[in-house]
């Protein structure tokens, strides 16, 4: 049991919290609830989780604010619970960082799939495929290396990947100023078989772009085609 995903669920209504906690571990999870942002900052500096289920509307400190301060600290995953008519919170929400969301109501096994899926997804993985294994592939100031899924800026500082950003990255890689549509980036980072929606890929862009682009907000190396899509916009060579 030690070895199954821990789950942080927190909602500051107390027959979800429970019903999700009995669902989760009925299908071998460890969850852990929490009422409101300060008891989920206190159960996370008692253990270490694998995924955070987050109420958007929470007395206190609401779940947007929680999103950026979370995603500001690291890269633990985050599915977002929010109301079913809340589509800008929604819209925000992800463009806050949260990896996934679920409007409400809901059915117990949608979220248990929902979990899963953003769990395999940011699981550290070796490259799927194996097209750029063992590659060191250098573009506009940087080299990737592809064994460690590191990336390394003209004065060899590291910057490390998320599971996420590498396989998109790589999908630029390979094909370097071509115009990629967010279903071929889905299909390309095993987005569609892990049920992904199309808005997550604009998520996961502007998260590469803030690693990547000297301004983020005026990007020119993965640049926006409108219409179409993202395409690199540089060339890519070998490194011995």
């Amino acid at each position: 049991m030690q070895d199954s995903p821990h789950i942080l669920v927190v909602d500051d209504h107390r027959d979800i919290r429970d019903a999700l906690a009995r669902y989760l571990e009925k299908n071998g999870m460890r969850v852990t609830t929490a009422a409101d942002a300060r008891a989920m900052d206190a159960a996370m500096k008692a253990g270490n989780f694998d995924l955070v289920v987050l109420d958007l509307m929470m007395p206190g400190e609401d779940g947007l604010s929680v999103c950026r301060r979370l995603r500001a600290d690291g890269d633990l995953p985050i599915l977002m619970l929010t109301a079913l008519g809340e589509e800008m919170d929604r819209v925000v929400g992800l463009e806050m960082g949260a990896d996934d969301y679920l409007a409400k109501p809901f059915s117990p096994r949608e979220l248990l799939a929902r979990v899963k899926a953003v769990l395999r997804r940011s699981q550290p993985t070796r490259i799927e495929g194996g097209a750029l294994a063992g590659h060191r592939l250098a573009f506009d100031r940087w080299v990737l290396d592809t064994d460690r899924r590191v990336l390394s800026d003209e004065k060899g500082t590291e910057t490390p990947l998320t599971t996420a950003e590498f396989r998109l990255l790589t999908a630029f890689l390979e094909r370097p100023r071509f115009v990629l549509s967010r279903a071929q980036l889905l299909d390309l980072t095993g987005g569609r078989q892990a049920q992904v929606f199309d808005r997550a890929i604009d998520n996961q862009i502007s998260r590469l772009r803030r690693k990547l682009e000297k301004d983020a907000s005026n990007p020119a190396l993965i640049t926006t085609v409108w219409g179409g899509g993202y395409s690199l916009s540089a060339d890519v060579r070998e490194l011995p």
